[in-house]
């Protein structure tokens, strides 16, 4: 705890990547450098420190750090283990052991004509999306209630600078020409917090063809073929 008595994941973004003793996915702590630059150079909103939104943003970029990189949900700082779940677009709630297994991207994206989160395991999901859009940040816009529950809008965008190169819900591999434009996507989260503001539940809503959309534009770049 900090001398305000909030914890460091809500003060630091980069506070979990501090950690020590723990299993990282990678063997070592990931390097955010890029991507903080690209949200510091490129974000719509400007938090006042110590605000609500300031704090619940930097609680979901350490969650997402731990989401992504810790190997055992027990180093997750950011969640509440005894009650975590997690689920997009009313779907069935997840567990953190389900999204450890899967990765965020898989436990994030439906099947679709680009990409199936069946045809793809944890490691080769991120270096899909990784590849084609090497930093991907992240806002909050708006919060419009606070703990313990707490909704919120939120922006995630990045430049596709690589081609695109997945599998979709067809088993057809499918390559997208890179366009070297924005791909920007917005969405709502609903997330109960315990007294610790660690994370218990979180519920998110948005749209994720809008990403693919955005990278296909008029798909005139667009291959498709049978593996």
């Amino acid at each position: 705890m900090s001398d305000s008595g909030l914890p460091d994941y809500v003060l630091d973004a980069d506070a979990v990547l501090k950690d020590t003793d723990i299993k990282w996915r990678n063997s070592q702590a990931p390097d955010y450098t890029k991507t903080r630059r690209v949200w510091a150079e490129t974000k719509k909103s400007s938090h006042k420190a110590g605000s609500l939104p300031d704090l619940v943003e930097k609680l979901v970029k350490n969650w997402e750090i731990e989401a992504s990189y810790k190997t055992s949900l027990q180093d997750w700082r950011t969640i509440d283990t005894s009650s975590y779940t997690f689920s997009v677009n009313g779907g069935a709630p997840q567990t953190g052991e389900h999204m450890l297994n899967v990765g965020t991207y898989n436990a994030i994206i439906e099947p679709n004509e680009y990409y199936c989160p069946f045809h793809s395991s944890f490691d080769a999901s991120h270096q899909t999306f990784k590849h084609m859009m090497p930093s991907f940040a992240w806002e909050v816009l708006e919060v419009f209630s606070g703990p313990p529950q707490v909704t919120f809008r939120w922006r995630h965008w990045g430049t596709m600078k690589e081609d695109y190169v997945g599998i979709n819900d067809k088993g057809e591999k499918v390559t997208i020409e890179a366009h070297g434009g924005p791909i920007d996507i917005e969405g709502l989260a609903v997330a109960i917090v315990n007294d610790k503001l660690q994370l218990k539940k979180v519920e998110v809503f948005f749209d994720p063809m809008t990403m693919f959309r955005q990278m296909a534009g008029d798909k005139s770049g667009v291959e498709k073929n049978l593996v």
